[in-house]
């Protein structure tokens, strides 16, 4: 624990969806921003809060057990921001931790602060980011495999069909996840999904206002499949959650290729889905890799030399 001293704490608040068209318009004028700055994980995932200070929106986030900060947005003077945010974590007695840095961003905080910080990356949190025709038609040898899964499917529910979220089916969706979450504790009792139902019920609360794009898989009339995405930048789309029945087979290359084929239709200036992290979990990167990524988004934290503080 970092002593307290007498610094200015910032005065950040909780996301609310009223500030989300003052969010985006800040995230708009940003490059190579992580799966982490869409407003929608803001607002879903963890104590996540904010100030405008400065033409710079600041970020908090208390997650899992740690206090760190987002690397700011906004164009003006960078280094009256990060001079804040090293105020606001001394007044609070915490480590200053600066996540979400590109090569650009982390190489102007060395040039701002040079000696001062030591730089971590951590390749379980770069982001997965797929060109959306990929997605879309599963064209080449590469995706053999995918298309094989997807036969599957198809060969199962030829006549499967595809429906946006609406109020009408919602509770439907709501099953479904209860159903999908008992199955899995059922096969693991010790796994812990609680944080992610909670991000899931409120996004499916307030889907409209977060402006997301949900999409059901039905195959004879049965829900097989959900997933729900958002825009992150002007080219690019987050996938925020995916879930289909694991006993389906190829119910996941469905609703993946759906949702793909949708955003490019309703969205044609959309070139990319950032499908987002691993986490450094075998299994998921195996999966990610497996749809073979356009690009990673690489990213770095920072934390203070002087504080002793590494992780």
């Amino acid at each position: 624990m970092v002593e307290a001293k007498s610094q200015t704490k910032i005065e950040f608040s909780h996301f609310t969806l009223a500030d989300k068209a003052l969010y985006e318009r800040y995230l708009a004028e940003e490059e190579g921003r992580g799966c982490e700055f869409s407003f929608g994980n803001l607002y879903l995932w963890g104590r996540q809060s904010f100030a405008h200070k400065n033409g710079h929106i600041l970020l908090f986030s208390q997650f899992d057990r740690r206090s760190v900060y987002p690397f700011p947005l906004g164009k003006g003077d960078i280094r009256g921001a990060i001079d804040a945010v090293i105020e606001d974590a001394a007044a609070r007695g915490i480590p200053c931790r600066i996540t979400g840095m590109s090569e650009a961003r982390k190489t102007e905080l060395e040039r701002l602060y040079p000696g001062r910080f030591r730089f971590h990356t951590d390749e379980g949190s770069y982001d997965y980011v797929y060109a959306i025709e990929d997605l879309a038609e599963l064209k080449g040898k590469k995706y053999h495999g995918k298309r094989n899964h997807l036969n599957r499917f198809l060969e199962a529910y030829p006549h499967y069909t595809v429906e946006e979220l609406t109020e009408e089916n919602r509770s439907e969706v709501e099953g479904f996840l209860h159903s999908w979450y008992s199955e899995r504790l059922a096969e693991n009792p010790d796994a812990d999904y609680q944080m992610e139902a909670a991000a899931l019920e409120k996004a499916l609360r307030d889907y409209r206002g977060l402006e997301l794009e949900g999409l059901l898989l039905y195959g004879e009339g049965v829900l097989l499949g959900f997933t729900m995405a958002s825009r992150l930048s002007a080219d690019t789309f987050d996938v925020h959650f995916e879930k289909a029945r694991a006993s389906v087979q190829g119910a996941y290359a469905a609703i993946n290729q759906a949702l793909a084929r949708h955003i490019r239709q309703k969205y044609p200036e959309v070139l990319y889905l950032d499908r987002e992290e691993d986490m450094g979990l075998e299994g998921l990167r195996r999966a990610k890799q497996s749809y073979y990524p356009h690009h990673m988004v690489k990213k770095y934290w920072a934390c203070l030399l002087e504080e002793g503080y590494e992780y």
